[in-house]
């Protein structure tokens, strides 16, 4: 079988392609990277340096016409967490919009507009997006799954942690894969038990294995409903007033039917641990931790129960608990986020013990801790804060490879 051509969109610095290339399956034929909120389009420039600007396109997605966009096989992304609820109907437009600026849209859009649109999805988000918004638990979800179903696709998703199969970060994400109607993984989907699909058969089950005993298939307690309403119904009514999303950690979705449960990863191989992602060579003074600074540090770092007062005047009552500090370099690593960088005393940015004294994190080593390339977002009017933002952006790319080698399998040999 020929590479199979993709279209990246909210590609970052190029971590699924990063990911995808390695499996030795895929080609971007197109990519799109654009921050609304930036005047230098860093992310951009560092993906066009690596991997050259033909068919990159830095323009807002939003406004790109799908014509301009050329025919793939699969379109891949992980796009922004944000309201997902339908807004309005356009009587000039296909069907139902969302939000402005809501970048689900945009796929949605890419998807409708297509004349010949990609025979499979993969995308990425935070797993919170099972459970949004607060008032509606999973009605951001559900839309999603109902507006794919009406594209054609069938739907399958699993919650991963990377650490949980030996990569070397604790990095928790949602990554749900589509099958277009017209295609043999689908038919293989709608033909397959739900439950043998998620445990064994299925795309996320031969990349990231999962307990499967029958007993814990009894305990994990099956969840099966049908999502049918229109956008607009099912934006305003989808789980009102529950507590709980009725979405589990993986499932499958299919000709309007959810089934859905909790699995439990199933790992046994070698664990790549923080220690193991320090560099060996000197590291600048600008990342060790000043004697002076070091009781801030202790002070973010350490447990909590004090009266706060609001902006407002109002006081109240704050606590919380505290963090290993420094962190832990036997285990893998705790999520970096976006604000990793900089030289200010954080809660939240790591901090390791060396010989010569207590340090942050290298650009470097933030990288291996996604399983980028060193130096990979390295690049002349960078800086080590802004890379340290990308990879609090990034994903593990070490799971978007596992992935990539499956996807390939269940289109080669669905059955």
């Amino acid at each position: 079988m020929e590479k199979l051509k993709v279209m990246e969109l909210f590609a970052g610095v190029g971590g699924f392609r990063l990911g995808l290339e390695r499996t030795k399956h895929y080609e971007v034929v197109w990519s799109n990277q654009w921050e609304p909120s930036t005047k230098a389009q860093h992310a951009s420039m560092v993906y066009e340096a690596r991997f050259g600007p033909r068919g990159h396109s830095n323009g807002d997605i939003a406004s790109v016409p799908t014509m301009e966009i050329p025919d793939a096989d699969i379109l891949v992304g992980g796009f922004p967490c944000q309201d997902y609820s339908v807004a309005s109907t356009l009587q000039n437009a296909k069907g139902l919009i969302g939000k402005k600026g809501v970048l689900w849209w945009s796929i949605h859009r890419i998807l409708s507009e297509k004349k010949q649109p990609p025979k499979y999805l993969f995308l990425e988000n935070v797993d919170r997006l099972l459970k949004s918004p607060s008032t509606q638990r999973g009605r951001d979800f559900a839309i999603m799954l109902r507006s794919l179903d009406e594209l054609g696709y069938g739907v399958e998703w699993r919650v991963i942690n990377a650490a949980d199969y030996g990569m070397p970060q604790r990095r928790r994400r949602i990554f749900f894969i589509g099958y277009h109607k017209s295609t043999q993984a689908h038919a293989a989907l709608k033909a397959t038990d739900a439950e043998e699909w998620i445990h064994s058969l299925g795309t996320f089950a031969k990349a990231f294995p999962v307990a499967n005993t029958t007993a814990e298939h009894k305990s994990s307690g099956e969840t099966t409903f049908e999502i049918k309403d229109d956008l607009v119904t099912l934006s305003e009514t989808f789980n009102v007033g529950k507590q709980h999303s009725p979405f589990e950690n993986s499932g499958v979705f299919i000709n309007g039917k959810v089934h859905t449960q909790k699995t439990k990863a199933a790992y046994d191989g070698h664990r790549t641990v923080l220690r193991d992602v320090l560099i060996k060579e000197e590291v600048p003074d600008a990342f060790y931790i000043k004697p002076e600074e070091l009781a801030k540090w202790q002070y973010l770092k350490g447990g909590k129960k004090e009266t706060r007062t609001a902006k407002n005047g109002y006081t109240y009552q704050y606590s919380e608990g505290s963090m290993i500090f420094p962190d832990a370099l036997d285990g893998p690593s705790r999520t970096i986020i976006t604000g990793e960088g900089g030289r200010s005393p954080s809660r939240f940015k790591h901090v390791v013990a060396t010989q010569k004294g207590l340090r942050r994190l290298t650009p470097v080593e933030l990288e291996r801790l996604n399983m980028f390339p060193d130096r990979h977002t390295q690049l002349e009017g960078i800086s080590d804060t802004k890379r340290a933002f990308f990879m609090g952006n990034a994903l593990v790319v070490g799971v978007v490879e596992k992935i990539g080698h499956a996807l390939y399998q269940t289109i080669s040999d669905p059955s």
